[in-house]
């Protein structure tokens, strides 16, 4: 491709819609345009940047034996208040009626669809297994789309489905699907952690979630290189104390803390640490009352344990501060666990605390020098909190580190939650219809383009990873209206790299070189050509890396043969 032919617009200035580095750069660059929140037009080059992942992910899809096929976007109500989804999926849902008052959704997930699939296409278990996949736009109605394509209202995924006769089976592929997404984002050249996650609204048993690497990710992993152990922050257990809790050294008095509601304000004011606070969580009971949840001041709750105790509504709920005044006659802030009148439910490191300080149920006041087992009854523990750096591996050797990570990939196991509302079933080798087990396997295909950039980056622009840039090679021709032999040398240098199979961008524009070098470097293609007169003359063409800056002059004869070497060394 021809820079001259392209209408590229790049800005040196920072868009002020754009929150995040991937966002910034990608319309930097004129990769991406907005159209509107959450909607946005893939300009010429972003769009060769997607299609290479798109093909990566199809190729290791067909290399696991996936299937591809394409669903319709527009799905119709009915399939989805069969399993419930209808309301359950609440304002996400894009919804919209035909000519005849019909309801209609645009797709933000395909399992309905899929499983109406199955049901009219799979009748015997010797159909069995077979896996499903399709590339295709979705939507989800985000409520505040934000982060460019980090979180935009429509986008592109992978997503695969695959349908067993029993639980072997689907174990089998799911573990053939992990490891293709490993072999994916392997392929695509990018840092990432496979880790044990929480099913959220799709549902089912296990899941494992992909994440890319990077500082700006929103969630937080927990990892262990000692014993490979990863999962997201809300699926890590953190172990209780291996030492037995101190004796109690202090007496317990009554002090007087006014406005000190936070553990910040009650550990400033007291001098103590805040890991020596406890603060109490009033949450709703299942059965209409209240239960308080205590941990550690520096510590903080994890809502899918919380969810998961016995008695706790579900999904959690925070009790209103009506309620807990009303019922604790005390607002939020001073409620602590000594003679409250609800069920106590204590942090594993909360109960390992002696000589605590606690709210005293009462305005104004706190309590300190607090011991389990003489100042109040022990409690009942559990795991509610989220681990942090330095906690214990639950895999048994090691300490956990936490990293931050972009999502861009997620299986499930989702047994038959689908396939039995829907009465999706097969017959056996008995001749008994039974529902199908089914497994989910969404890659974001957009989102990796975000997310690679996020990885990827300096402060001149892009980086990408050789798999996924848009060129592998941008040749610059310096100054091409000032030399006839310069403008003629580069025509016949990028006619012999397109002919050697290699991807070459010529940027073969009337500006300034200036230009031209910060235009290549905010593209981040990862090889650079530059040819002007002076180089011409002796023969050679100066050479730059994208990522290392290392820079070399190369003869001209040998510049096929260089760059060759290079880009085999990159793809691999």
């Amino acid at each position: 491709m021809r820079l001259s032919c392209l209408p590229l617009t790049t800005f040196k200035e920072v868009p002020a819609e754009a929150e995040v580095i991937s966002h910034q750069l990608m319309l930097r660059a004129g990769l991406l345009r907005r159209l509107a929140s959450g909607l946005f037009t893939w300009m010429p080059i972003g769009l060769r940047v997607l299609r290479k992942v798109e093909q990566v992910v199809r190729e290791e899809m067909d290399r696991a034996g996936a299937l591809e096929l394409l669903m319709p976007a527009v799905q119709p109500a009915e399939l989805w208040q069969e399993t419930g989804r209808w309301d359950v999926y609440g304002n996400l849902l894009l919804r919209m009626r035909d000519r005849h008052e019909r309801e209609f959704c645009f797709g933000p997930t395909h399992e309905e669809v899929i499983t109406d699939i199955a049901r009219r296409e799979l009748k015997s278990y010797k159909q069995l297994p077979v896996n499903y996949y399709q590339i295709q736009t979705k939507f989800r109605d985000e409520i505040r789309p934000r982060f460019g394509l980090m979180r935009a209202r429509e986008f592109l995924m992978k997503d695969a489905y695959s349908f067993h006769l029993d639980q072997a089976s689907l174990n089998a592929t799911y573990e053939a699907m992990a490891e293709a997404y490993a072999r994916i984002f392997t392929r695509l050249g990018l840092g990432f952690r496979p880790v044990e996650a929480d099913s959220g609204e799709i549902g089912g048993a296990r899941s494992q979630e992909f994440h890319v690497l990077a500082e700006s990710g929103e969630d937080a992993i927990a990892y262990c290189d000692a014993d490979q152990f990863a999962a997201n922050v809300e699926m890590a257990a953190a172990l209780p104390p291996d030492t037995p809790r101190p004796a109690a050294g202090a007496a317990m008095e009554r002090v007087s803390t006014p406005d000190t509601r936070s553990i910040a304000d009650v550990a400033g004011f007291l001098g103590i640490p805040a890991e020596q606070c406890l603060k109490t969580l009033i949450v709703d009971a299942e059965d209409g009352g209240l239960i308080a949840l205590v941990l550690r001041g520096d510590h903080e709750l994890n809502t899918v344990k919380a969810t998961a105790l016995p008695g706790v509504s579900s999904p959690l709920s925070m009790a209103s501060p009506e309620r807990i005044q009303a019922a604790l006659s005390c607002p939020p802030g001073f409620i602590g666990p000594v003679d409250l009148s609800v069920p106590v439910i204590a942090d594993h490191s909360a109960a390992a605390l002696a000589d605590f300080a606690c709210g005293a149920n009462a305005v104004d006041w706190h309590l300190q020098g607090v011991n389990w087992g003489r100042d109040l009854p022990e409690p009942t523990t559990a795991d509610l909190r989220n681990v942090v750096a330095g906690d214990p591996s639950p895999a048994g050797d090691g300490q956990l580190a936490i990293a931050r990570g972009i999502e861009v990939g997620h299986i499930f196991q989702l047994g038959d939650k689908y396939s039995r509302s829907m009465q999706a079933t097969v017959l056996d080798q008995a001749g008994k219809d039974v529902p199908m087990l089914m497994g989910c396997y969404g890659i974001g295909v957009s989102r990796i383009v975000a997310a690679a950039i996020e990885q990827n980056h300096d402060e001149h622009g892009i980086i990408w990873p050789e798999p996924m840039a848009p060129f592998q090679v941008i040749l610059i021709e310096l100054n091409p209206k000032k030399s006839a032999e310069v403008t003629a040398a580069a025509q016949a240098m990028y006619e012999s790299l397109v002919t050697a199979g290699i991807d070459v961008l010529l940027d073969d524009r009337n500006a300034r070189p200036g230009v031209k070098f910060a235009d290549a470097d905010l593209l981040g293609i990862p090889h650079r050509l530059t040819l002007g007169d002076r180089g011409l003359k002796a023969g050679a063409i100066e050479y730059r890396a994208r990522r290392t800056g290392n820079e070399e002059n190369i003869e001209l004869n040998d510049v096929v043969k260089f760059l060759q070497t290079k880009v085999l060394a990159g793809a691999n």
